[in-house]
């Protein structure tokens, strides 16, 4: 299990400073619009570019820290964990990560504050968690318990022949 959490904190630090390397650089553009502090107005301007530019755009925002509902729940390599707790945790993460990505946008030129893109990447972690780690777990805890199981097996087995 320490591979796997030490393979989780490695791939989330290299994640982060990949999507921090994608995000923070300048934007140099001949003028900038106001930062976006209305909930669902970016998200209501993309789908009225179209289908497919809306799919492109809001698939996006949800993909790009979905990887966090994943890496960081193999960090804390918890097999055993509430599902609850371990949904509730690892979406605040993702929620402060995409918070100090959007502050920090702001300090680059051309970069602006957007309150939807933060809604986007706090929900792709979400159903990335949702889609992936509990099935996951189950499958590890089985396995777990199979691997506890069959020692046991074997000794009753011996035990029991003359």
């Amino acid at each position: 299990m320490i591979r796997v959490r030490a393979a989780g904190l490695l791939l989330s630090a290299a994640y982060l400073a990949f999507v921090g390397w994608m995000l923070l650089r300048p934007h140099y553009v001949p003028w900038v619009s106001a930062p976006n502090l209305r909930p669902l107005s970016t998200i209501r301007a993309d789908l009225g570019m179209g289908a497919p530019e809306a799919a492109r755009r809001i698939g996006a925002g949800l993909a790009l820290l979905a990887p966090l509902g994943v890496l960081l729940p193999m960090a804390g390599g918890r097999i055993r964990a509430s599902g609850f707790a371990s949904f509730a945790r690892t979406v605040f993460a993702a929620l402060m990560v995409s918070l100090s990505l959007e502050f920090t946008q702001t300090l680059v030129p051309g970069q602006l504050f957007d309150v939807d893109a933060l809604l986007l990447n706090t929900l792709g972690v979400a159903l990335a968690h949702l889609l992936v780690v509990p099935p996951v777990r189950r499958r590890l805890r089985r396995r777990e318990e199979a691997a506890a199981a069959s020692p046991k097996r074997e000794r009753a087995t011996a035990d029991s022949t003359p």
